[in-house]
């Protein structure tokens, strides 16, 4: 049976790479994007476009109902605003809370009970480098934070039921939202990197698909560093 994979933010940067893996492993892969350009990952057969604004989170029950079971996860979508934590408007506030955070841990509640009908799934949330240091977007550091954290307890709560959760905790990738981060910043960090560069979308990517479908099931409720010497340890 072909399994489904359901990838938030499936259509640009990291989720397309991810996207494109799950397709080329024999996947049937539905992206979830707030919308879609025209051009964006073509028509296949195995790939279902679902446009939806996930900052709805009241909606993602009937989301995932429509969707039906899904075998893997990839919780991907996210935003970040590089803004002051004294100067932050209250609506950018509550959409990054509600698309970082807040979307991620209704869609591993609605998916995970079929994946548990199931005996299985696999889930795998792409958190940030923000989550462990502090971060000049205090607001982005706690949402992703938050995320590492809901991985750990949801790992816990749900692996005895067989169903695998971990997450990535990328430095800054070579994507749209590495404009976002004033240049000064971004010059900072390369300096710290060993090899001085950013790292690559297919490199997260692939480390997302890898725990998604080959990892050990005893590599359960980790958060894998995917930095190159921003921040060892």
């Amino acid at each position: 049976m072909q399994k489904t994979a359901l990838v938030t933010g499936g259509n640009k940067g990291i989720g397309l790479e991810t996207t494109r893996l799950l397709l080329e492993l024999g996947f049937r892969v539905v992206v979830v994007a707030r919308s879609f350009a025209p051009d964006q990952l073509g028509e296949l057969p195995a790939l279902v476009k679902k446009p939806y604004d996930l900052t709805d989170i009241e909606g993602i029950p009937q989301l995932v109902a429509e969707i039906g079971p899904v075998q893997v996860l990839i919780n991907n979508a996210g935003v970040m605003h590089s803004l002051p934590y004294d100067a932050y408007p209250q609506e950018k506030l509550r959409g990054l809370m509600q698309l970082n955070i807040e979307a991620p841990v209704a869609l591993i509640r609605e998916v995970s009970k079929s994946m548990l009908a199931e005996g299985g799934g696999r889930i795998v949330n792409n958190a940030s480098i923000a989550g462990q240091i502090g971060h000049p977007d205090v607001w982005y550091g706690i949402a992703k934070a938050g995320l590492i954290n809901a991985t750990k307890s949801f790992a816990k709560i749900l692996g005895p039921g067989g169903i695998v959760i971990n997450a990535v905790a990328p430095g800054p990738v070579d994507t749209d939202m590495l404009e976002v981060i004033p240049l000064p910043r971004r010059e900072a960090i390369k300096s710290m990197v060993y090899s001085n560069r950013f790292a690559r979308a297919d490199e997260v990517a692939r480390t997302m698909v890898w725990l998604a479908t080959e990892s050990p099931e005893y590599i359960n409720g980790t958060c894998l560093d995917i930095n190159n010497g921003a921040f060892p340890r």
